[in-house]
């Protein structure tokens, strides 16, 4: 019989459940429903790939969570959640299942009664990927008693300080991370066709590094090339690489569901001056930026020093440079809390994990060299290792 290991102990669930508790009263809820499912695992463990039926996890004041869902994944729930009562994993009928007559919402609403919550204030996550206006409008409805309130990023914002052994997990993925990277340096050539280089990347990032397997990344390789990586979220396609072309290639490692970002510019050819001008900005912002990342400073004093950096060398970035990163399923990578940027006050705290993501784009290509970065006790730590510059094979 194959035994599954649990990634966190009981006593580590119970102090993230603790924290939510604390951040529920704060907001004078008495049970939220959880949809996002980073959030769902981070609270019980569950990992499955069933994001796309209408599923969450359902905490109160007291006693363990419930999982809620589709029936036949109440199976894989049973496998993955640390709670062992069988009345804390609920499943509904597959006939609700993309159905426009019913809505699974109607039976979550009778959970919710189940457990006297029909008067009572519920969170849920109304600016959430899986949270749909068709769900809250089942859901309100079946429950007319009860008054509802957006709880957006509350079990969220208590992610962003990580345990021990969730940046144990993150360093595995960074060395699964480091591994694509130089198999990308590796490979990559004139006349190599972009899927193919792919396949290379997803096979590297599965099989793992270290003796550390690896999972699923929680965005697909971004890795556009010449005129298309003047944009940042393009992917790939079957077209070969070619001569005086950059390609910038925005992967991740992930392991155990974490993920570690981390993205490295490649230039096939003599490299043109105005790109080493603009690595040498992007490179002299890092280092300001990473200056300030460090405990008791705002989130914000990273982009400011990064920012005046840049500028400094006649380059302009509009968006964020960085983001909190942690455990994620797609389509997104980041915790969507903490940013870098100008008016986020946010005071970091050691154990919190970013991607700083100084990137460019240029008129003729994109420049991304960025960091996932741990803030330590006394300043911070780059998860890689892998060489920051601008590669290129003449």
């Amino acid at each position: 019989m194959t035994v599954r290991t649990a990634n966190f102990t009981l006593q580590e669930y119970q102090s993230r459940i603790t924290k939510t508790r604390a951040a529920m009263q704060v907001a004078g809820l008495d049970a939220i429903f959880v949809t996002d499912p980073s959030n769902m695992s981070w609270l019980t463990g569950y990992d499955g790939w069933s994001f796309y039926v209408h599923q969450g996890v359902v905490l109160t004041m007291t006693g363990d969570p419930v999982w809620w869902g589709r029936a036949m994944d109440a199976i894989g729930a049973g496998r993955t959640v640390f709670m062992s009562d069988g009345d804390t994993i609920r499943g509904y009928d597959d006939t609700f299942v993309q159905n426009p007559d019913k809505h699974p919402m109607q039976e979550l609403a009778a959970l919710l009664a189940e457990h006297g919550l029909e008067s009572a204030r519920v969170g849920v996550e109304m600016d959430n990927y899986y949270y749909t206006a068709a769900a809250h409008k089942s859901l309100t409805t079946h429950l007319p008693k009860a008054t509802f309130k957006d709880a957006t990023g509350l079990v969220n914002w208590q992610r962003a300080v990580k345990s021990q052994q969730e940046i144990t997990y993150m360093r595995r993925a960074a060395r699964i991370v480091e591994a694509m990277h130089a198999r990308i340096f590796e490979l990559a050539e004139p006349g190599l066709r972009k899927n193919d280089l792919i396949a290379e990347i997803y096979a590297t990032g599965m099989r793992g590094a270290d003796g550390h397997w690896g999972d699923y990344p929680a965005i697909v390789p971004m890795a556009p090339s010449g005129m298309d990586a003047t944009a940042p979220h393009l992917t790939w396609d079957g077209r070969p690489m070619v001569k005086g072309e950059a390609t910038f290639f925005e992967i991740a490692g992930a392991h155990k569901r974490y993920q570690c970002p981390q993205s490295r510019t490649l230039f096939l050819g003599d490299v043109p001056p105005k790109y080493r001008h603009a690595e040498a900005a992007v490179l002299d912002a890092i280092d300001a930026g990473l200056e300030q990342a460090k405990p008791g400073n705002q989130a914000q004093d990273i982009a400011n020093a990064f920012n005046a950096t840049l500028n400094k060398a006649g380059f302009q970035k509009d968006g964020r440079c960085g983001y909190a990163i942690g455990i994620s399923y797609p389509p997104d990578w980041g915790e969507r809390t903490i940013s870098f940027r100008a008016g986020d006050a946010t005071i970091l705290q050691a154990g919190m994990t970013f991607h700083f993501m100084p990137a460019l784009w240029l008129d003729d290509g994109g420049l991304e060299i960025t960091e996932p970065i741990l803030i330590t006790q006394t300043g911070h730590e780059c998860l890689c290792n892998t060489p920051r510059n601008l590669w290129f094979k003449p």
